[in-house]
């Protein structure tokens, strides 16, 4: 391989191919070539992850190779965060994220999170089965701009607008933005519940953050 767009393209495939164990030397030849950290993120690691997740829609991948798929994803992150220079100055905004109690599916919310910290918000990851008010408590303590959650069940959906009714009984809910995502949710479900933001996929709510935090121009 001898261009960018070759080097992109590997990763690409290798985290659809679940090739954990070959891509972090890929990556590293990468970054040995000067080629940008960032955009192997994006445009390689993410964009294979993406690719994954559309098979796993379409249901050509199971759950498992989906998680085979994030082992080689995460194994090429390890290469090239590293590489990746941020300061304080290029925070865009402050987000806590986690999936709603009682659900423990976590691979949507673990792809958001990975998105928002590589485009500029620091990430406070709460993990799964996040009890309501750890929500509202995280957000208060880390002085955040985004409450992020989300779920893959229908039973446990309505924790969301749970939380919302809790951050207006306690005084805060102007205080943050809301947005959730995942498998059974809809623009239809954010309207009703007053979420801020919904997003069928990790890039769009990269973009909604930022807008949400008047940092899209």
């Amino acid at each position: 391989m001898e261009t960018q767009q070759e080097y992109l393209d590997k990763m690409a495939e290798m985290v659809v191919e679940m090739e954990d164990e070959d891509i972090a030397e890929v990556c590293q030849e990468y970054i040995d070539k000067g080629f940008d950290a960032k955009q192997g993120i994006f445009d390689g690691l993410i964009k294979g992850m993406q690719q994954a997740s559309k098979l796993f829609d379409e249901e050509e991948y199971f759950i498992t190779d989906i998680l085979l798929c994030s082992d080689a994803m995460y194994a090429g992150l390890d290469v090239l965060q590293k590489h990746v220079e941020m300061n304080d100055d290029d925070i865009l905004g402050v987000g806590v994220i986690g999936v709603v109690e009682g659900d423990t599916h976590d691979i949507g919310k673990n792809l958001v999170k990975l998105m928002m910290q590589t485009a500029g918000f620091k990430m406070i990851d709460l993990g799964r089965d996040v009890k309501l008010q750890n929500f509202i408590d995280a957000a208060v303590e880390n002085d955040a701009d985004l409450i992020c959650m989300s779920t893959l069940m229908t039973t446990t959906m309505d924790n969301m607008g749970k939380v919302i009714e809790m951050l207006k009984e306690q005084g805060l809910r102007d205080r943050f933005k809301v947005m959730i995502g995942g498998g059974p949710i809809s623009q239809a479900f954010a309207d009703k519940i007053g979420a801020d933001s919904y997003t069928e996929n990790a890039v769009e709510a990269v973009e909604a953050a930022k807008k949400l935090v008047g940092k899209d121009q």
